[in-house]
């Protein structure tokens, strides 16, 4: 890669224009590429132009219309071939204009002139403060009413009672405060909108007992004291009753009948009493997992290590 033919195409290098008269980017890319690959007089460059693909991002078609358009424009001239490649010599002694510069330059700055204009142009069309019309109160017409005569007129409103014709803005309101009182009796209503006087939900007309919070329909009586005795011996009635209660009380649970889900729980956790005895031992073992282990009676098992 030469330095003087990659300055070249990038700086002084004529600008080529599409016949719209824009400025030819996609030429100058390709261009670029060209430079890239040749020697320091602009001689010997022959990038594929899959190469050139790579390095512009063009597909096929648009690198070849490029290069056709540089050979056109006379910045560059295929002088042979090298491996199936088309060899092209830099037109370096071309040199683009020094009023190319002056034109950006001149170009940006009509532009931030223009551009001001218009912000100049939109402050102007705001109506200033020394063409707003004020209307005094003895000059105010029209359908607005004034109850006193004194006051201002956006303090008024033509709004008038239908019974006493005085203005609705000086009439007195009226505010409705809440009775300080209490009801004498509270209610306790449950999900399904019944409610009863005592402070223990009340049946349903069906005769069903409602979703109840475990403080308000559990107790721990001797008839259930006697079952758990007679089905689930091997459980500390008390422990587990206090587990129960706990549970249902931090979830903030609602059933319909406490002592049921009491006996549910009582069951499951005879289940899981009962599976813990009978589920062996396990060890941890590498790639396996976990396995049933017993400790050897023999002391020589230890020495492997266990």
């Amino acid at each position: 890669m030469s330095h003087e033919a990659v300055t070249w195409a990038m700086d002084d290098a004529p600008m080529l224009l599409t016949p719209k008269g824009k400025k030819d980017t996609t030429a100058r890319g390709v261009l670029q590429v060209l430079a890239e690959h040749a020697r320091a007089d602009g001689s010997n460059a022959h990038p594929s132009v899959a190469r050139v693909q790579y390095r512009t991002g063009f597909d096929e078609r648009t690198v070849q219309n490029a290069l056709r358009r540089l050979e056109v424009g006379g910045l560059i001239v295929a002088d042979g071939a090298v491996n199936g490649c088309t060899r092209y010599r830099l037109s370096m002694h071309l040199r683009r204009p020094a009023s190319d510069w002056d034109d950006l330059v001149a170009e940006k700055e009509a532009k931030r002139s223009a551009a001001a204009e218009r912000k100049r142009k939109s402050r102007a069309a705001v109506t200033s403060s020394d063409d707003v019309t004020v209307t005094s109160l003895n000059d105010r017409t029209g359908d607005v009413t004034s109850s006193g005569g004194g006051r201002h007129v956006v303090e008024q409103r033509d709004v008038t009672s239908f019974n006493d014709g005085r203005h609705v803005v000086n009439a007195p309101r009226t505010v409705i405060e809440p009775s300080v009182e209490p009801p004498e009796n509270l209610s306790v209503v449950d999900e399904g909108g019944d409610t009863s006087g005592s402070g223990v939900p009340a049946p349903r007309p069906d005769g069903s007992l409602p979703m109840a919070p475990i403080d308000d329909g559990f107790a721990l009586t001797d008839p259930m004291r006697c079952w758990a005795a007679a089905t689930v011996p091997a459980l500390e009635i008390d422990l587990e009753t206090a587990q129960f209660v706990a549970h249902f009380r931090a979830n903030g649970g609602r059933r319909r009948s406490w002592p049921d889900e009491w006996q549910k729980w009582m069951l499951r956790s005879a289940k899981w009493a009962s599976e813990r005895q009978e589920r062996p031992p396990l060890r941890a073992t590498p790639f396996t997992g976990w396995r049933p282990y017993t400790n050897p009676t023999d002391v020589s098992a230890y020495s492997n290590g266990f």
